[in-house]
Order: structure tokens, then sequence, then C-alpha cells
């Protein structure tokens, strides 16, 4: 949840205080709005918070691959697993 008070910041004053940011970013986990003439023009975060963001859209992509998956197979646009697993091994030099 955004916290007007303290996740609203211009760009000036976190280029003049960016670290005390990277210690409130780190600290609370949430994002801070970066505005520029009183509009936002950038969000920060931390490393952390960011991936936790990734993986929480990654796993939001799962129905969507089942779905596009039951189409193709549908549709024929598939192929058994060895031969995947051939062509993959011969594409990307793996041993076997």
């Amino acid at each position: 949840m955004l916290d007007i008070a303290k996740d609203i910041q211009s760009l000036t004053a976190f280029r003049r205080r960016s670290g005390d940011f990277m210690k409130q970013l780190k600290r609370s986990k949430r994002p801070l709005v970066l505005t520029v003439k009183g509009k936002a023009a950038a969000v920060v975060q931390d490393a952390e918070a960011y991936q936790r963001l990734l993986d929480s859209a990654a796993g939001s992509d799962a129905p969507e691959g089942i779905r596009q998956g039951l189409e193709d197979a549908k549709k024929g646009r598939m192929r058994p697993v060895r031969k995947f697993f051939d062509d993959f091994e011969a594409r990307h030099g793996v041993p076997r």
C-alpha cells in the first residue's frame, strides 16, 4: 500500500538524499514514486521487492500459458517430448 506522505517524492529530493531513500526502500519494501514538476515520472523500489513483483507476475501468466498450450494441442501444434529433447540437446550442445 502506498503512503502518500512518504512514498511520493520529487526527483530533486531523491537526488539530494538518495542514501536516505534507499534505506527507506529497503526497510519499507514499498515503491517510491518520483515526481518531476508535480507529476509522476518514475517508480523506484528495492531489488528484493522488484524480484517478488516479477515472481508474482510470472505466476499470474500460468493460466494463460496453459490456455495457449491447450489451444496448440487442439490445432496439432505439438511434438513428442523425446523429439523436443533431441532437438534441444542438439541445438544447445547438451551431451547425453
